[in-house]
């Protein structure tokens, strides 16, 4: 799929200069710097996004007798003078100014300033999935910002984001849960709208409903060579027709590899805005079909092209092979997969939880994760997001639970601190096996680089990290690493120093580790690295004191090249030098 053309017009030297800023993180755009009007009526016919540097009202007169229909009209987002706000002024959700709006305060520092009701009410915009809409959309989406009970139809469990507490699943038991305890809920009242989850074309009319039509389907076609567009437009459209099917639901189109270069397929998947893949002969032909043909298997080497490709996709046949004089086609569906993603939180700070995590969390519809990471980003989920939350000791049923919810068809997220592979979550869920659904490891800003960027850089050469809790690993194990990173004269972060009950692990560590480096090697301990309570202290080897620590904290051992270095600020950093031969040189 194509990237949307973005054009910024901005006529002023402030503007230009905002304009290559917001270039160095969207990516080139197209500039319009001449004339206001006229910048704006051109970009207007040449671009899917429009930025303007003009104060709104100007730009809402300018736009006014150009605003045709809001499924084709391009996004318009206002940045006033000062680059302080930056305003969606039409086309926030179908146009997709809202998420421009978002990425651009992000990158100027500015604020976005969100009008649209579910946006301002932290809710989603059942027109930004991703996936089409037919019906009342404005009646149900009032319906749920109002509160009023509104009933969620999914034929197939395609997975959604957390949608508010009113949205309820007719079939499905509602439960709130608080650590272990899970308490059903009575059943919602009568619902006054309806939002349906279909791949269908009809849409019923006893109640206000909006369908989501999924991208579920997939389209194989076989065809003569040099058969027009207009032609396999025509038998799609028939067999979409007889079968109550939505084409908004194509996701792809198939074929065999000698129709890759098939003028009338490729054209027609560019309609569709949807991939065209197309398969070798042998594969296909090694695939059971209801409907195999002699002509297809001597003219291209399979017996089966429109079928064959469908179930190489990975779909299900619902509409077998149908053909016209030209081609043939059939359909399949994607069956629905749920999502789970472990997301890593980082080391505490708001601002070290990552842009993917944050948006990874407000798609999620359940949270699960130990009672603190949960509490530490309430703030980021969307209203009705379903939480589960325990204390220490939960790891297993807080990963089965996630891979459960993930295989209903519901969108999950596992939270840890850090990164979720280093010390976390991710291994565990892994290990219990994840087929069936798709799983996401969000990478996180783990406890050594949060206490590292505080020392300085004491990881700044070849370092290893070595846990010492032994809940999980034989100590004889951990002293065997710990032997091999001394002899190794690596940099040593230590996760899990030191607990009220192991108290013995650490002395031992700074042992094993000291016979192989000076007794002025620095070793540093930091506790709650970037959060309030944040705080470190660095001393020679021989001096260091485990009563320092706590599981809190992380320890940094040096190796025999790192050092203390003065700053500029009369303070002193934690290095260890890369060895650049500049550096030698200089």
């Amino acid at each position: 799929m194509s990237q949307p053309i973005i054009g910024q017009v901005a006529t002023t030297a402030t503007s230009q200069a905002r304009a290559e800023a917001i270039d160095a993180f969207l990516g080139t755009t197209h500039r319009y710097t001449t004339s206001s009007a006229e910048g704006l009526r051109q970009a207007w016919d040449e671009c899917d996004l429009i930025i303007s540097h003009l104060a709104l009202g100007a730009t809402t007169r300018l736009i006014a007798g150009l605003l045709a229909d809001k499924k084709t009209d391009p996004g318009v987002v206002v940045i006033d003078e000062a680059g302080r706000f930056v305003v969606p002024l039409v086309g926030g959700h179908v146009g997709g100014a809202n998420e421009l709006a978002r990425r651009i305060a992000e990158g100027l520092g500015a604020t976005a300033v969100l009008t649209t009701a579910t946006d301002a009410l932290g809710l989603p915009g059942l027109d930004t999935l991703g996936w089409e809409t037919t019906g009342d959309l404005a009646g149900v989406t009032r319906a749920v910002i109002d509160g009023r009970p509104v009933a969620l139809v999914r034929e197939h469990p395609w997975p959604l984001p957390a949608l508010p507490s009113n949205v309820t699943e007719p079939g499905v038991e509602r439960v709130e849960r608080r650590g272990t305890h899970v308490k059903v809920l009575p059943p919602p009242p009568d619902p006054q709208a309806r939002i349906l989850v279909s791949d269908a074309v009809l849409v019923p009319t006893d109640l206000p409903t909006v369908v989501l039509h999924p991208k579920s389907l997939v389209v194989g076609m076989g065809c003569n060579r040099g058969t027009s567009v207009e032609d396999l437009r025509t038998l799609l459209a028939a067999t979409f027709a007889e079968r109550g099917l939505s084409q908004s639901s194509i996701c792809a189109l198939t074929s065999v590899d000698a129709k890759a270069d098939e003028q009338g397929l490729i054209a027609l998947a560019a309609e569709l805005g949807v991939d065209f893949v197309t398969y070798s002969a042998p594969l296909l032909a090694g695939l059971q079909v209801p409907n195999p043909s002699g002509h297809a298997a001597s003219a291209v080497g399979t017996p089966s092209v429109s079928e064959a490709s469908v179930l190489a996709h990975g779909a299900t046949l619902i509409v077998e092979k149908t053909k016209s004089p030209e081609a043939t086609i059939a359909i399949g569906r994607l069956e629905p997969r749920g999502r789970l993603a472990i997301v890593g939180l980082g080391p505490g700070a708001d601002d070290l939880l990552t842009p993917r995590a944050r948006r990874v969390l407000s798609e999620s519809a359940i949270v699960i994760g130990y009672r603190p990471y949960v509490a530490q980003i309430r703030s980021v989920l969307r209203p009705g997001t379903e939480i589960v939350s325990s204390g220490m000791g939960t790891e297993d049923m807080r990963t089965a639970l996630g891979i459960e919810k993930a295989r209903e068809g519901r969108n999950v997220a596992i939270v840890c601190g850090g990164d979720p592979a280093i010390y976390a979550m991710a291994s565990p869920t892994l290990e219990q096996g994840t087929e069936g659904i798709d799983v996401e490891i969000v990478p996180g800003v783990t406890a050594e680089l949060a206490a590292s960027a505080i020392l300085g850089a004491p990881l700044g050469h070849d370092h290893v990290t070595i846990s010492l809790s032994d809940l999980h690993t034989d100590w004889d194990v951990i002293e065997k690493r710990l032997q091999a990173a001394a002899e190794g004269d690596f940099v040593v972060a230590m996760y899990n120093p030191r607990s009220r009950s192991r108290t013995a692990h650490l002395p031992r560590a700074l042992e094993i580790l000291g016979a192989h480096r000076p007794a002025g090697t620095p070793v540093a301990v930091v506790r709650d690295a970037s959060r309030p309570e944040q705080s470190y202290r660095v001393a020679p080897l021989a001096d260091f004191d485990p009563q320092w620590v706590d599981m809190h904290s992380i320890v940094i051992v040096g190796s025999s090249s790192t050092r203390m270095m003065p700053t500029g600020a009369g303070d002193e950093v934690m290095v260890t030098p890369r060895d650049y031969t500049w550096m030698e040189q200089r």
